[in-house]
């Protein structure tokens, strides 16, 4: 079964084409075009806009990369949510007209359990993780409990991306800020002291990256401050996963969004990962980030199920939470 993905949540729109070989996901093209703006952060009308103007073409493109032609698609998923309205309007619109001059079924998949599921299903011996997912808008600790994926942690304010991408744009570092802050990071030599907020199993950046903002005016070396910010929160988010993986009793852990590309994060999980005696798993960047064959790849699972979506069902959910999801293709 070949499958085509449109994602749309935020920043990224993305067209991925899967087939499903022996279980597991074969990516046959994952294309992905990025809104950049001019100053600050994302304004969700110019991104949906930017959206607008690019998908037609990644869907050539990808449907070309793939080296199949549109007639052989059997499904067409998309991101139903969470994200922000006016680009997850734009990846909707797109998948339904696709579907319907395809006569094709439709399937609309949760976001943050699309990237999980990319995951078990592209890494191999990544069967049943603890999931650190961390992108932008999104900060959450999941694992797979009683029919379900449950948040066992999660941020109270803004995703661990935001925090980064904020800090970076009051120095002028440009969008995404997140690569040039793992920069300046690997040359600090100082740790300063940061608020480590973690209340029962959530997170809470917003007061750190004030305390390091603060730090900046105070003429601190940047590259000191970057290490600082990246030390403070990534142990935060190493130690809620490591007590979720105690209270599941589950033995692997997995990075997902596009900040499990931070180098040094990775290389804290997988220690933690390592002195528990746990099995570290990190998918390929390509799909870390929000990308279009993790909306086909779950669009697949969820249809190979039994799930259907009529075309009145389609409407997105800008509040589609993780736990939502009923998860009716695991056991």
């Amino acid at each position: 079964m070949i499958c085509l993905g449109i994602e749309g949540t935020a920043h990224s729109i993305g067209v991925g084409v899967i087939k499903n070989v022996k279980g597991a996901c074969q990516v046959l093209s994952n294309r992905i075009k990025t809104y950049q703006p001019e100053k600050g952060g994302i304004h969700p009308r110019e991104a949906a806009n930017h959206h607008a103007l690019h998908i037609a073409s990644l869907l050539s493109d990808s449907v070309q990369a793939a080296g199949v032609d549109f007639a052989e698609i059997d499904l067409v998923s998309f991101s139903q949510g969470p994200g922000l309205g006016p680009c997850l309007r734009t990846a909707a619109t797109a998948a339904r007209a696709l579907a319907l001059s395809l006569e094709k079924p439709l399937i609309g998949v949760n976001h943050c359990v699309a990237h999980l599921e990319i995951g078990r299903g592209t890494v191999k011996g990544c069967k049943d993780p603890v999931l650190l997912y961390v992108s932008g808008a999104n900060t959450q600790v999941i694992a797979f409990a009683e029919g379900k994926y449950r948040v066992f942690g999660e941020t109270l304010d803004v995703g661990i991306g935001n925090c980064l991408d904020k800090f970076g744009r009051e120095l002028g570092l440009g969008f995404p800020c997140g690569p040039k802050i793992e920069e300046f990071a690997a040359k600090g030599t100082e740790y300063l002291a940061l608020p480590y907020s973690i209340k029962g199993m959530d997170l809470a950046f917003s007061g750190i990256l004030t305390a390091a903002e603060a730090y900046v005016q105070q003429g601190k070396r940047l590259e000191d401050v970057c290490y600082s910010l990246q030390e403070t929160t990534f142990a935060m988010l190493t130690e809620v996963t490591e007590r979720a993986m105690a209270h599941t009793e589950k033995q692997e852990v997995l990075l997902g969004g596009g900040v499990a590309s931070n180098k040094r994060l990775r290389e804290m999980v997988q220690t933690m990962a390592k002195d528990r005696g746990a099995r570290f798993f990190v998918p390929s960047r390509d799909v870390c980030v929000d990308n279009g064959a993790m909306i086909a790849w779950l669009g697949f699972l969820m249809y190979q199920s039994g799930v259907r979506m009529k075309l009145e069902d389609s409407l997105i959910n800008q509040r589609f939470r993780t736990d939502m999801v009923e998860v009716c293709w695991r056991d």
